[in-house]
């Protein structure tokens, strides 16, 4: 069976004209989506090539456009990469793409620009944007107007320059084979320390719920309820249709978000509250946590929190370490900030791209009452397969809800 993604990005490349076709390999190929980048398990296979659009005449300064569809909606990213010449006419620019997309592609729910400096753009988990829109079609108008200096525009961002952002750390790859405790490399633990957080493991595992600011299941007894988590969001291509899906099924979802993500594309951050999910640290640059001090990891911590907090005015409640890797201090550092450390139970691999039918085995076999699923929303395999696992969930009485709804 053709899966809805697949299937809508054939549809898509059987109904456009010549200028629209899948990527073809490049004598320089262009930086890796995130998909392909974080995080990196044993096994991984290469990522599907996306559709990319192609507009012609050609706009200054367009690296790439991708297109992708969910099954009831399409969406297409842009990707500028401004010279400094182009960068004072950045958001002119951002405004003549968004409509030359939306009309060369009439099916469009939307389109949303990412616009990067081109002599330090390293791809998603690169250097940030110098600009972000998203534009409905319902909004080109008001974009166009807030692009020309008229009125506002709730759905960009405008990077205020580093002296306003956390210090860049280059993004891990992580490998993601389970939950992990590490000795750090950075910070001696005593061996009390790290006998005491053997003992709450173990009882977290077994027990379930809450045990000391671990969380590794819901309390044991739990039915009719699960979990579902996506880690390393926003992602300005796949966020409008997993949000959609999820709007769709009436499911809710915790997404544990990069801050760096979250920065550059806070309406995506503040759309998931405004339709019921729940928002978690996933570190602020997605980065292991063991090699680095106690300070250090405290401060990947704490600027995801503060940035959250400003985006949905909510305090964050729970932190999921990065490939599940972490030590007895950086357990004591979320403790302080009042943050439960979430692990999981049922974890697919879909950043392993391992195709849908083995997705589609692994979550039917793990999928349980009380349990915690763990997705990622940037992950093309994933999207192709969640209407599969909501209507799988469904049929097996078990709702699909954020950790905040968990017994504990």
């Amino acid at each position: 069976m053709i899966r809805p993604v697949l299937r809508s990005a054939l549809v898509l490349l059987a109904a456009l004209p010549v200028s629209v076709a899948h990527a073809q390999p490049r004598a320089v190929q262009p930086p890796a989506l995130p998909g392909q980048v974080q995080p990196v398990a044993p096994g991984t296979r290469p990522a599907p090539t996306l559709p990319t659009l192609t507009l012609t005449p050609a706009v200054p300064g367009v690296h790439v456009v991708n297109v992708l569809g969910n099954g009831f909606i399409s969406v297409a990213h842009a990707i500028l990469t401004l010279t400094p010449a182009q960068q004072p006419q950045a958001r002119a620019l951002a405004a003549t793409v968004a409509a030359r997309v939306l009309a060369a592609r009439p099916d469009l729910a939307e389109v949303d620009i990412s616009a990067y400096d081109a002599a330090t753009y390293a791809g998603f988990g690169g250097p940030l944007p110098l600009l972000t829109a998203s534009v409905p079609r319902a909004r080109v108008a008001a974009f166009e107007a807030w692009t020309a200096g008229r009125g506002s525009y709730d759905r960009q961002w405008v990077n205020p320059g580093p002296q306003a952002l956390p210090t860049y750390r280059a993004p891990d790859r992580v490998r993601e084979t389970g939950p992990t405790l590490t000795p750090s490399t950075a910070v001696p633990t005593r061996p009390a320390q790290q006998n005491r957080t053997r003992v709450q493991v173990t009882g977290a595992q077994i027990t379930g719920g809450d045990v000391g600011g671990l969380l590794y299941r819901a309390r044991r007894g739990t039915a009719g309820v699960a979990a579902l988590t996506f880690d390393d969001a926003p992602h300005p291509l796949f966020e409008p249709l997993l949000l959609d899906l999820l709007r769709r099924s009436g499911a809710r979802a915790t997404f544990f978000v990069i801050g760096r993500n979250a920065q550059a594309y806070p309406y995506f951050v503040r759309d998931m509250v405004a339709q019921g999910h729940e928002v978690a640290n996933h570190t602020y640059h997605h980065v292991r946590l063991p090699p680095l001090t106690l300070p250090q990891a405290t401060d990947e911590l704490r600027w995801t929190d503060d940035l959250l907090k400003s985006i949905t005015d909510r305090p964050v409640r729970y932190f999921r370490p990065p490939g599940g890797d972490y030590t007895p201090g950086t357990l004591d550092a979320a403790r302080r900030l009042g943050l439960t450390t979430v692990f999981w139970t049922d974890d697919p691999g879909d950043f392993q791209n391992p195709g849908d039918a083995t997705l589609e085995t692994r979550y039917r076999s793990k999928l349980r009452a009380g349990g915690i699923v763990l997705l990622h929303d940037n992950a093309p395999e994933m999207l192709d397969v969640l209407r599969d696992f909501l209507r799988y969930a469904r049929q097996r009485d078990v709702t699909l809800t954020t950790v905040g709804g968990l017994p504990k």
